[in-house]
């Protein structure tokens, strides 16, 4: 037993020895393992590029009718017919609705009546006028008779033309019961319902039309953007974008048609007005969007993309990749952006190489290596 017992424990400690030795044997030398550079770090790479820069000012801004109306009667009377559908698109012209004409036309056929019966009474006072003037002559009649005959035949005369205006009148009141719309746009929210009396002094009205094409976007910048815009506005128009308000979106095209002719001392801001066809339909009256006005264009200036840009304790830098692919931080001016890109004023030059992205894990000569990134402003 007792020799069983030592033979194991001899066996134990020549596979334990055994173990040790392989580990020792796999394991690098200290020396060796020190003198390993360490990994290159996968970062983005971005060549710096000349490129024609847009110069942009951007406020925000909202959606207005350039036109809207709220129709209502001119007339008093019951709404017999509602001829159109909430949220139709309408013409100028368009027949909406119709008060009963009834009362109107009768006026009308009243006031032409009336007409033709002082006509005729002007007619036969006209003859009496003319032969009266024949009779004066051989004494038959006075001079005085003659004077009444011409004075009634001027006072029918004028009653004739009282006619013709009460014509006019009752004419317009019948056109009035005709209610069409003013404008191109798109009626909202019927607001009375056929059968209903209405009157031109109703709050309400029948219905709004808003035109929608083409639409206006007032948008705010600052005091210190009015003389830029004045002079660049010299000669030629101003093209502004509509974005949406997270600017991932551009909405339409149109053109600034107006600096607000003051200030508002209160904010420091200008209000710009800017036309848009909106023909996509994409732009809504009370819509909060952004204003991009286009200034100038700067052209063929060094570019980078603006994530390339780094905020520090001494201002923006970038990491530059030196020819031995380690990078070093570098401080730049910025200028412009416009589409992820920013103008470089001063720091990196032409065909140089910066990091656009993992700069985190930097530290000056640290090496890296490039990623496969999409280019910048990319489907812009």
């Amino acid at each position: 037993m007792q020799k069983r017992a030592l033979l194991t424990s001899i066996c134990a400690a020549v596979a334990v020895a055994g173990a040790a030795w392989t580990l020792l044997a796999q394991s690098p030398a200290p020396a060796a393992r020190a003198d390993a550079p360490p990994p290159a770090i996968p970062v983005g790479l971005s060549t710096v590029e000349r490129r024609d820069m847009p110069v942009y000012l951007e406020g925000l801004g909202a959606v207005q009718a350039f036109n809207m109306v709220t129709i209502r009667t001119q007339v008093d009377g019951e709404l017999v017919q509602v001829l159109f559908h909430e949220g139709q698109d309408v013409r100028k012209g368009d027949l909406l609705a119709r008060v009963d004409p009834r009362p109107f036309q009768a006026a009308f056929d009243q006031a032409v009546a009336k007409k033709a019966s002082d006509a005729a009474q002007l007619a036969n006072a006209r003859l009496d006028e003319a032969r009266y003037a024949g009779l004066v002559g051989r004494q038959y009649i006075s001079r005085q008779q003659l004077d009444t005959a011409r004075a009634q035949v001027a006072q029918l005369a004028a009653t004739v033309a009282g006619d013709q205006a009460a014509i006019e009148s009752a004419r317009v009141n019948l056109i009035y019961t005709r209610i069409t719309s003013p404008l191109d746009g798109r009626t909202g929210i019927r607001l009375v319902d056929q059968g209903n009396i209405v009157h031109p002094s109703d709050a309400g009205g029948l219905v709004v039309v808003t035109q929608l094409q083409p639409i206006s976007v007032i948008f705010t910048l600052p005091e210190d953007a009015v003389t830029p815009i004045l002079k660049a506005m010299r000669g030629h128009r101003l093209t502004v974008d509509t974005l949406s308000r997270d600017d991932h979106e551009t909405l339409d095209h149109g053109t600034l048609v107006l600096v607000d002719n003051q200030i508002d001392s209160a904010t420091g801001m200008v209000k710009l007005r800017a036309t848009m066809p909106n023909k996509a339909g994409l732009l809504w009256p009370g819509e909060f969007v952004n204003g991009r006005l286009l200034v100038e264009r700067h052209l063929q200036v060094p570019t980078i993309p603006a994530s390339a840009v780094l905020n520090g304790q001494n201002g923006r830098y970038v990491w530059v990749v030196r020819d031995d692919g380690t990078v070093i931080s570098r401080p730049v001016r910025v200028g412009p952006g416009a589409d992820d890109l920013v103008e470089i004023l001063s720091g990196v030059a032409p065909g140089e190489k910066v990091v656009s992205s993992g700069q985190y894990r930097l530290r000056t000569g640290a090496r890296v290596t490039a990623l496969a990134v999409p280019a910048a402003g990319a489907g812009k």
